[in-house]
C-alpha cells in the first residue's frame, strides 16, 4: 500500500537516471590575458564549454552562481592567491577538480596546494602536451567520479525501490538458510498471521504452518541429507496467532539460493527464497462454487449429480463385495397444495423441515438428495435384507407424522416411497432410479402415505403409460376423440332438457378408452389445456346443430379439470366457443370439482365470477364426496349441484337424509339440482319427492353418440311413471 509519505519517494523513482557523455565545463583563472586567451583555444572542444576570469574575486562570484568540472586556477593573482580558491571550495563541500597553475618555483607552494585540495600542480612555463595531459586526466578523473556517483545513486535507489517493494509487499516474503530457519520475513507475516518479525529470526519455516502440513514442510526445507535445491509450488495452511482468524492457505512459491563457490564444489547452497500468497478467499469462493454445483440451495442436501457420483460409487463398491443397496425414490404428497394456499416461500419453509426429519432417520452412511420441486432420492448401502428397508421407509413414514409449523397453522406431510434394490432391480445408477419412481408412482395409486418395492410388471405398465402419452398427443389431430352424450330428463317436463358430453378416446390399438383411462395422464403431462379445448369446442358445436333443427331449450353440461384453472385461458375459451357457433350463454353448464372449490384460490374463484358474469352455469359435480362447506357455496357463484351417483344408488326404496340435505342446501342458496346415476324407478319417486326434478341415468339412456342421443330428444323418456 501506498503512503502519502512515500510520494516524492515513488516521485524520484519515475525519474530517469542521467546517463552517457555531457558537456564538461572547464574554468579558466589567470590575470595573464594572452595567457588566458592561449588557455581557452587551448581547451576549445564539442564537449567542453570553457569560461575565464582573472581574480579570485570573480572566480568566488562565477563558483557561487555554478559548477564546473575542472578548474585552471593560478596560483599569484591580484587580489589573492588560488589558495583562498581552494580554501572556498573545501569549506562549500564542492567536487570540482582543481589543476594549479604557477610560476612559484619552491616547493612549498605546489605542497601546500596539493594540501588544500588540488588535483595536479602544474609549474610555469608548460609545454603544451604537459598541460593538455593534466587537463585530460583531471577531466577522466571528473567522469569516473560521475559515473561512480551515479552508479552509487542507482543501487542505492534499486535497493530503496526493492525494499520498499518487498516490505510493502502483499504476499509473504521471506529468506531460509540451508536448514530451513528464517533469515528474513517482510512485514506481511505481522498482519498475515499475528507474528512479530523478530520472534521468527532463527526460528524453523515449520513453525509458522499449520499442523496438518507440518510433516511435507519439514521433508522440504529441514531436512539436512536433502535440503531444498530445486524450486517448489504448493498449496499449504499456516498457522495463526491472530484471535478470531483460521489458518489461512497460501500458495508457497520457493527458489534456491546460491552463492560463490570454490572450482571444486561450484556454486554454494545457500537457502531458499520465498513468496507466499494468500489465497484463503479463493479458496473459499472455490469451495462455494464446488458447493452450489453438488448441492441443493434450499435444504442444502447433496443434489442429483452428486447423487449420482455417489450411487455409481456405491454401485461399484457393493458388486465387488457381492452385497446389497436400494435407492429411494420419495415424493411429497400434496405438495402443490402447500404452494397455492399458503405461498411458495412457506412451501420452501416446509421442504426445509421434511428434509430435515428425513436427514434424521437415515443412518449415518446413508445419502438423502433433493432431485426436484417436491422429490428426494435416499440411497442406502449395506442392504442386507429387503426387510431393513421396509423398517427405514417405516421410520419416514412415523417421523413425518407430526405437522408441521408453517406460518398460518399446522400442515400434514405425508410421502409416497418407491423402493429398487441392486442387483434385482437393476445394475446401474440410471436404472434404479428409473425403477424407484415407477415404484413410487405405484405407492401414490394405492392411496399414498406408504411404500411400494419396484416389480417387473410396473415397469410393463409404465411403458404402456409412456405409450399411451405419446399416442396422446397426436389424438386430436388424428381425429380420435369423440363425445358421447347422456340425457338429463325433466320429471314435471317429462322429456329430455339437457344432456351431458362425455370424452371418449377411440385408440387405434385398444378401442374405445374413457376418461378415466387417459385424463389423469393427460392432467400429469400437461395436454389437459388443448383436450378441454377441443371438448368445448365441440360440445358448443354439436349444440349448435341440435338447436338449428329444432331443440331449441336443450342444455349442454361439459365437464372441466381443476387444470383448466390453474393454466390458460379457460374463460376467454368458452366465451370465444360460444361466440363462434352463435349459441346463448345460459345453454351451457360447466361442471367443476369440489376439490376446486375447496382450494379456495382468488384466481379460480375469478375465473368462476367470470363464467357466471358471461351467463354461463356453473355446477359442482359429485357433491356430497368431498369436504364442501357451505362458506365455499356462497364464495363460488355455482348455479347448480349434482348429486352423486353413489348417495341414489343407497336409496333403494329408502329415503335418504343426505339427499334431502343437498336438496335443501339447494333451495336455500336458489340452485338448481341435478340426480346421477338413476337406474330403478323406486328411486324416481324418492327423488321428485325430496325436490329433485332433473335426473340422468342408465334407466333413461347410457352415454351414447350424437346420432343416438338425437332420437331420445323426440319421445318420453322410457321410465318415468305415467
Amino acid at each position: 500500500m501506498v503512503t502519502p509519505g512515500d510520494a516524492p519517494f515513488l516521485a524520484n523513482m519515475a525519474l530517469p537516471l542521467e546517463v552517457g557523455s555531457r558537456t564538461q565545463r572547464i574554468l579558466v583563472v589567470d590575470d595573464d590575458e594572452p595567457m588566458r586567451r592561449t588557455l581557452l583555444r587551448l581547451l576549445a572542444a564539442p564537449d567542453r564549454a570553457v569560461e575565464e576570469t582573472d581574480s579570485v574575486e570573480g572566480t568566488l562570484r562565477m563558483l557561487a552562481a555554478q559548477s564546473y568540472d575542472l578548474i585552471l586556477l593560478d596560483y599569484r593573482l591580484p587580489d589573492g592567491d588560488g589558495l583562498a580558491v581552494l580554501d572556498w571550495l573545501s569549506e562549500h563541500e564542492r567536487g570540482e577538480l582543481v589543476v594549479m597553475l604557477s610560476g612559484e618555483d619552491a616547493i612549498d607552494a605546489a605542497i601546500g596546494a596539493l594540501r588544500r585540495g588540488a588535483d595536479d600542480f602544474v609549474r610555469k612555463p608548460y609545454r603544451l602536451s604537459q598541460l593538455n595531459r593534466a587537463v585530460d586526466n583531471a577531466l577522466l578523473k571528473t567522469r569516473l567520479q560521475r559515473s561512480n556517483r551515479e552508479m552509487g545513486q542507482r543501487l542505492q535507489e534499486s535497493e530503496r525501490l526493492h525494499r520498499y517493494l518487498v516490505e510493502s509487499s502483499p504476499d509473504l516474503i521471506f529468506t531460509l538458510d540451508p536448514a530451513g530457519r528464517f533469515t528474513y520475513v517482510n512485514p506481511r507475516i505481522e498482519g498475515l498471521l499475528g507474528f512479530a518479525r523478530a520472534d521468527l529470526e532463527g526460528e524453523a519455516f515449520s513453525s509458522i504452518v499449520s499442523a496438518e502440513d507440518t510433516a511435507r514442510i519439514v521433508q522440504l526445507f529441514e531436512n539436512p541429507l536433502q535440503p531444498a535445491r530445486t524450486a517448489h509450488s504448493l498449496e499449504l495452511r499456516l498457522a495463526s496467532r491472530k484471535v478470531g482468524s483460521g489458518p489461512p492457505t497460501v500458495s508457497l512459491n520457493t527458489e534456491p539460493m546460491y552463492g560463490r563457490g570454490d572450482e571444486r564444489n561450484g556454486a554454494r547452497f545457500m537457502g531458499t527464497y520465498g513468496v507466499a500468497r494468500d489465497i484463503s478467499d479463493r479458496k473459499r469462493a472455490e469451495e462455494i462454487i464446488a458447493f452450489q454445483a453438488y448441492h441443493d440451495q434450499l435444504t442444502r442436501l447433496p443434489n442429483r449429480a452428486l447423487f449420482r457420483d455417489r450411487l455409481d460409487l456405491a454401485i461399484a463398491q457393493t458388486d465387488r463385495r457381492k452385497g446389497s443397496l436400494a435407492v429411494l425414490f420419495i415424493d411429497v404428497d400434496r405438495f402443490k397444495l402447500v404452494n397455492d394456499t399458503y405461498g411458495h416461500s412457506q412451501g420452501d419453509q416446509l421442504l426445509r423441515s421434511i428434509a430435515n426429519r428425513l436427514r434424521q432417520t437415515l443412518r449415518r452412511g446413508d445419502t438423502l438428495a433433493r432431485v426436484g420441486g417436491d422429490e428426494f432420492l435416499a440411497l442406502l448401502p449395506d442392504i442386507t435384507h429387503p426387510e431393513d428397508v421396509q423398517a427405514i421407509c417405516q421410520k419416514i413414514l412415523d417421523a413425518l407424522r407430526a405437522p408441521f409449523r408453517l406460518q398460518h397453522g399446522e400442515f400434514s406431510a405425508t410421502v409416497s416411497i418407491g423402493i429398487a434394490m441392486f442387483q434385482k432391480d437393476g445394475e446401474s445408477a440410471d436404472m434404479l432410479t428409473q425403477h424407484a419412481d415407477i415404484a413410487m408412482y405405484q405407492a401414490k395409486r394405492s392411496g399414498k402415505n406408504g411404500f411400494c418395492f419396484f416389480d417387473s410388471s410396473l415397469n410393463h405398465n409404465y411403458r404402456e403409460r409412456i405409450s399411451l402419452e405419446n399416442d396422446l398427443r397426436k389424438a386430436i389431430d388424428r381425429g380420435e376423440l369423440e363425445l358421447f352424450y347422456q340425457a338429463q330428463v325433466s320429471i314435471a317436463k317429462r322429456r329430455v332438457v339437457g344432456t351431458e358430453a362425455l370424452l371418449r378416446w377411440r385408440h387405434p390399438a385398444h378401442g374405445l378408452l374413457g376418461p378415466d383411462t387417459f385424463i389423469p395422464l393427460a392432467e400429469e403431462a400437461g395436454l389437459i389445456s388443448g383436450i378441454s379445448n377441443w371438448v368445448i369446442d365441440a360440445a358448443c358445436a354439436q349444440l349448435r346443430d341440435w338447436r338449428d333443427i329444432g331443440f331449441s331449450e336443450l342444455r349442454m353440461s361439459v365437464n372441466l379439470s381443476p387444470r383448466d384453472f390453474e393454466h390458460g385461458e379457460i374463460v376467454e375459451t368458452v366465451r370465444r366457443s360460444i361466440a363462434h357457433h352463435r349459441l346463448d350463454a345460459a345453454s351451457l353448464d360447466l361442471e367443476i370439482t369440489e376439490s376446486l372449490m375447496m382450494q379456495d384460490a382468488g384466481s379460480v374463484r375469478g375465473k368462476v365470477q367470470a363464467l357466471r358474469e358471461a351467463g354461463v352455469g356453473v355446477a359442482i359435480d359429485d357433491f356430497g364426496t368431498g369436504y364442501s362447506a357451505l362458506a365455499y357455496l356462497q364464495k363460488f357463484p355455482v348455479s347448480s349441484l349434482k348429486i352423486d351417483r353413489g348417495f341414489v344408488r343407497d336409496l333403494n326404496g329408502k329415503s335418504s337424509p343426505i339427499i334431502a340435505a343437498i336438496t335443501g342446501i339447494a333451495r336455500g342458496f336458489g340452485l338448481q339440482v341435478v340426480a346421477e346415476g338413476v337406474e330403478h324407478q323406486g328411486q324416481i319417486e324418492h327423488l321428485r319427492s325430496l325436490g329433485c326434478d332433473t335426473l340422468q341415468g342408465y334407466l333413461f339412456s347410457k352415454p351414447v353418440p350424437a346420432e343416438e342421443a338425437e332420437s331420445l330428444f323426440l319421445e318420453i323418456p322410457s321410465g318415468l311413471p305415467a
